[in-house]
């Protein structure tokens, strides 16, 4: 058990930056101080009272990454609720299905997803309140309207605080870390999605590593891009940099390279969290074309003359994230082969992290200085602990991890609680992979993405999918099974298409020259046999890993 009280923490940090930035939605004017975002939490205790809200009620949030958006979860978490977070791309039904399942007494919600919304499918619920201006959407009638509008809180604020709210007002939950913070429902890539019991321990573990590791510290500017509903946005984007005292630019907009360009350019950030896709297209359009250059590529193979090269474009690409970031994590999915090489080439301050819902996320990490490629990191220190079962005779097995982060279970789904602890509560990960000899965690791929070769070779789609990817006109690309033999889907590159005016037939044919060099690249046991061109982007879940299970059971 984490010693340290995560609502303590909360409260320290508020009473510790009380006239510091805490949220600016970007884009806006709109910037919460810590104070601001103490008298937010006050008002919306009040609106929770009002409504009847119990320590342990559940309390839904869907909408886009706003500063109403985290007041809304700190003030939750603050008053003893339990936060459930919605991502704001969930269908309508999908999205019900999850308030009626968590038992929600009251939604918070954005007016966009709102319209699609049926308030009569929601079983439990006795108030809708919109994340623009928190007015009432919706009211069961036992509660007086005029009870829980914003003039009704705004007047029970000023009667409770006539003077405005001071440091020593302040009082939250006595909740201990063993109680429960949040069900956080996965995307997944299953196609059903399971509410991850999350304790305030693990967000206190996860919380705790990140100060004591530098990633947040008081003053640290976070773009915050990656959906807070997701755990790895949620935990360090959010959660770490408001309790070390930074400051988070919250970018409500679709992260677009061109919205990002300009957050990074304008924020100047310390610290930049990020999915390999959003690294891996700021790759591929602002360094390739350099690289490709004959004077430039000429001058990367001599001695010495590299150097210079290389820390130009070191100095360029730190200048693409606003040229403050000490460093660049990223999580959610394995990093390119020949991204990650370059990477490491021109020593640019980058990391991979590793981490599931389950964990809340954190699972392994290691600071730049020390990254191995292909890795990702080791276990957190005295928080968490990696083992590798059902090793073959290249020593991958199954990753299983135990430890301060883990969470309690999945929310009324026993059957899957049991199916993912082993005897001895160790979480089965489904990820195939092995420790080096310095402890540090390698990931080959999914279990459940495996393929199984004909001489009984392990073929690992996702080191096929990271050649084929760097090849000319391929945007993305998915390696699977089919008739016992391996083919690819690949989504071309229509930008580098339209550019080269290719037809469809010249498509196809720079396909064919793709899968010839690719297999003199790959092991015999994993040649393709056929690439299909696929014409739209693949769907992805939040964390932009693509869903197999809606190809591969074609």
């Amino acid at each position: 058990m984490i010693q340290t009280n995560f609502i303590d923490t909360l409260r320290n940090s508020i009473l510790n930056n009380w006239d510091d930035a805490a949220f600016t939605d970007y884009g806006t004017t709109n910037t919460l101080t810590y104070a601001d975002v103490a008298c937010q939490i006050e008002k919306l205790h009040i609106l929770f009272r009002t409504c009847g809200i119990e320590k342990n009620d559940r309390i839904s949030l869907m909408g886009k990454n706003t500063s109403s958006w985290t007041t809304t979860y700190l003030a939750a978490v603050t008053y003893g609720a339990i936060i459930v977070p919605i991502l704001q791309d969930f269908r309508a039904n999908d999205a019900i299905h999850i308030i009626n399942h968590s038992e929600s007494k009251l939604l918070f919600i954005a007016d966009s997803p709102y319209e699609n919304m049926d308030i009569e499918q929601m079983e439990q619920v006795v108030g809708v309140f919109s994340l623009n201006d928190y007015e009432p959407l919706a009211t069961l009638p036992t509660i007086e309207h005029t009870k829980v509008t914003v003039s009704a809180v705004l007047e029970e604020f000023k009667r409770r605080h006539p003077k405005g709210l001071k440091k020593e007002d302040i009082q939250y939950t006595d909740k201990t870390n063993k109680d429960l913070a949040a069900f956080v429902y996965t995307s997944g890539t299953t196609g059903f999605s399971k509410g991850v019991i999350t304790s305030l321990n693990a967000l206190a573990g996860n919380v705790q590593f990140c100060c004591e590791a530098n990633v947040t510290h008081k003053g640290s500017r976070h773009v915050v891009f990656l959906p807070l509903a997701h755990s790895f946005g949620c935990a360090f984007d959010f959660l770490s940099n408001f309790c070390a005292g930074g400051h988070s630019y919250l970018v409500g907009k679709t992260p677009s390279p061109k919205v990002l360009m300009q957050a990074f350019a304008e924020v100047k950030p310390t610290c930049v969290l990020t999915v390999p896709l959003i690294l891996e297209k700021i790759y591929k359009n602002k360094v390739v074309p350099q690289i490709s250059k004959p004077p430039v590529s000429w001058v990367m193979k001599v001695p010495f003359l590299d150097e210079v090269v290389l820390g130009k474009l070191r100095q360029a690409l730190l200048d693409a994230f606003g040229g403050c970031v000490d460093q660049v994590i990223i999580g959610g999915a394995p990093l390119n082969q020949e991204v990650d090489a370059f990477l490491k080439r021109i020593r640019f301050p980058y990391t991979v992290g590793y981490g599931m819902t389950e964990c809340a996320p954190l699972i392994s990490y290691v600071n730049w200085k020390d990254y191995k490629l292909q890795s990702c990191g080791y276990a957190l220190p005295n928080l968490m602990e990696v083992r590798v079962e059902d090793k073959n005779e290249q020593g991958i097995g199954e990753l299983q991890v135990r430890g301060e982060n883990l969470m309690e279970g999945y929310y009324k789904n026993e059957e899957a609680t049991r199916l993912i602890f082993t005897k001895d509560h160790w979480l089965k990960t489904g990820d195939l992979g092995y420790l080096d000899e310095d402890g540090m965690i390698f990931i080959k791929g999914r279990d459940k993405n495996m393929i199984l070769g004909p001489s009984g070779q392990n073929i690992f789609p996702e080191e096929i999918e990271s050649v084929l990817n760097n090849m000319p006109y391929v945007m993305e690309s998915l390696v699977m099974q089919r008739d016992g033999q391996i083919v690819a889907l690949v989504c071309p590159d229509f930008t580098a298409v339209d550019a080269d005016h290719l037809t469809q037939e010249m498509v196809e044919a720079a396909m064919e020259t793709n899968r010839r060099n690719l297999n003199a690249q790959i092991a015999a046991y994993e040649q393709v046999a056929k690439i299909e061109v696929y014409p739209h982007e693949f769907e992805k879940t939040p964390k932009k890993s693509i869903k197999r299970f809606l190809y591969t059971r074609q």
